[in-house]
C-alpha cells in the first residue's frame, strides 16, 4: 500500500523514499498536475524523460467527464492515460470551493450544478472515496471543505474556521469507513485544515495523526492569503506531523515556496504554476523568470536557460523562436514552455535531493537564492 523510509534530514528537511503500488517515488518532490487525465500539453513520454515519478489527476473533474463507467473499462486512470507511474488524486474539496456561490454545503456534503452541463450533483466524502477508488489511485485524499481566506471581501474569522475545520474531520471519519468498506489497496492520507490560525492547525493535526493514516497533507493555503500568511503556516505545522510518515503541502507553488517548504519539512509539492504560468508566456529559469511575451525577446538567440537540459533548451530553442509561436499562437510554444517550465521544477527537486544526500543542503539553499536573484 504505502511504505516511507526516512533516508536522510538536514535541519527540519528531510530525503526519504516512498514505495507505492505503481512504484518508488524518491522524495522531496515536485507532482505535475494533470487534472483531466493530462498534463496540458506535455506528452507522457516528455514527463518520463524529464524524471516525473507521480502526477495528479483530479477527482471532480474525471466524474464529470469522461466519468466512471469509462475510467472502469481502462480498470482505473492509469490504463486509461498511458501512465504507469504512481498517480495522486485529490478529493474534489478544493474545486468544490471554488465553485463559490453554485455550490450549497451541508454537513452530509456538497450540492452543486454541474460545470459542464447544468445536472445537479451530489459530491460526499463516500461518493468522493468511490470515484477515487475506481480511478486506482496510488495515494487518495480525503474529502476536506477547503477553508476560505476571505468570503466576499471579509476575512474567515477563527469560529468560522473552526466550524470548517471541524467538519473536515468528520468527513476525514467517513472517508476512512468507506475507503476501508471498499477494500482500497491504496493509501488514504488527511488533510490538515484551520484557515490561517495555528492553533486550529494544531488541533486538526493531533486528531488526524490520532486515525493513524499512511500520511498527511497540509491544506487550505494558496486560497488567497498573502503570502506571508501563507509562509507563516509553512513554517508551523509540517514539522509537527509525524516524521515517519510523509508529508504533503497542497497547491504551492513558486520555486521559491518549494525550497522553503523542503526547510520546514514537506516531503511533496504540487501546483499548477509551472504549466499554467508558461501558457501564459512566464518561464522559470536558474536565473530568475523570463517574460517571453516581452519586446526584447523578439530577436533574442540566446535559449531559456544556458544551464537547463530540457528538449527546448537541449536542442537550441531561442528565446525569439518561442516568443514568435507566443505572438502566432501557435500549439507547440505552450508546449515546448510547459516541457521547460516542468524539467526546471523537477530538475530542481533533484537538485535539492541531491543536495540531502550529501549535507549540504543549506549551502545549496544560499546558491539558489543567489541566482534566483541575479536576473535572466
Amino acid at each position: 500500500m504505502l511504505q516511507f523510509e526516512l533516508l536522510a534530514t538536514e535541519g527540519l528537511a528531510r530525503r526519504g523514499r516512498l514505495r507505492l503500488n505503481h512504484g518508488v517515488v524518491e522524495t522531496p518532490i515536485f507532482m505535475p498536475v494533470g487534472t483531466y487525465g493530462t498534463v496540458k500539453g506535455v506528452l507522457p513520454q516528455s514527463l518520463h524523460d524529464m524524471g516525473a515519478q507521480i502526477i495528479l489527476g483530479n477527482t471532480f473533474h474525471l466524474w464529470l467527464r469522461p466519468g466512471l463507467e469509462v475510467i472502469n473499462q481502462f480498470k482505473g486512470l492509469h490504463g486509461f492515460e498511458g501512465w504507469h507511474k504512481p498517480i495522486l488524486t485529490d478529493s474534489g474539496g478544493f474545486q468544490v470551493w471554488s465553485l463559490g456561490e453554485m455550490r450549497k454545503i451541508s454537513e452530509e456534503g456538497v450540492k452543486f450544478a454541474s460545470p459542464v452541463n447544468g445536472d445537479k450533483l451530489f459530491l460526499t466524502p463516500e461518493v468522493s472515496m468511490q470515484v477515487q477508488t475506481a480511478l486506482n489511485a496510488d495515494i487518495v485524499m480525503q474529502f476536506d471543505e477547503c477553508t476560505p481566506y476571505e468570503t466576499k471581501g471579509q476575512l474567515t474569522t477563527e469560529a468560522q474556521a473552526r466550524a470548517s475545520m471541524e467538519m473536515s474531520l468528520r468527513w476525514a471519519r467517513r472517508c476512512i469507513t468507506e475507503f476501508e468498506r471498499l477494500q482500497n489497496p491504496n493509501a488514504l492520507f488527511g488533510i490538515v485544515q484551520g484557515g490561517m490560525f495555528e492553533g486550529l492547525r494544531e488541533e486538526s493535526l493531533t486528531q488526524l495523526v490520532a486515525m493513524d493514516l499512511p500520511g498527511y497533507a497540509v491544506g487550505g493555503v494558496s486560497v488567497g492569503e498573502p503570502k506571508e500568511d501563507m509562509l507563516r503556516i509553512m513554517a508551523h505545522t509540517p514539522h509537527r506531523l509525524p516524521a515517519h510518515k510523509p508529508r504533503y503541502l497542497m497547491g504551492v507553488g513558486t520555486p521559491e515556496d518549494l525550497v522553503e517548504g523542503v526547510a520546514c519539512g514537506v516531503d511533496m509539492f504540487d501546483c499548477v504554476m509551472p504549466t499554467r504560468n508558461a501558457r501564459n508566456g512566464h518561464l522559470f529559469t536558474r536565473f530568475g523568470d523570463l517574460r517571453i511575451r516581452n519586446a526584447r525577446n523578439k530577436q533574442d538567440v540566446r535559449t531559456i536557460d544556458e544551464t537547463c537540459g530540457c528538449h527546448a533548451c537541449a536542442t537550441g530553442i531561442s528565446r525569439a523562436y518561442l516568443h514568435h509561436l507566443d505572438r502566432c499562437g501557435e500549439m507547440l510554444g505552450p508546449m515546448l514552455t510547459s516541457i521547460h517550465n516542468l524539467h526546471y521544477y523537477l530538475n530542481l527537486m533533484r537538485d535539492i535531493r541531491a543536495a540531502l544526500d550529501e549535507g549540504r543542503f543549506e549551502a545549496f539553499r544560499a546558491t539558489f537564492k543567489a541566482d534566483r536573484a541575479r536576473g535572466v
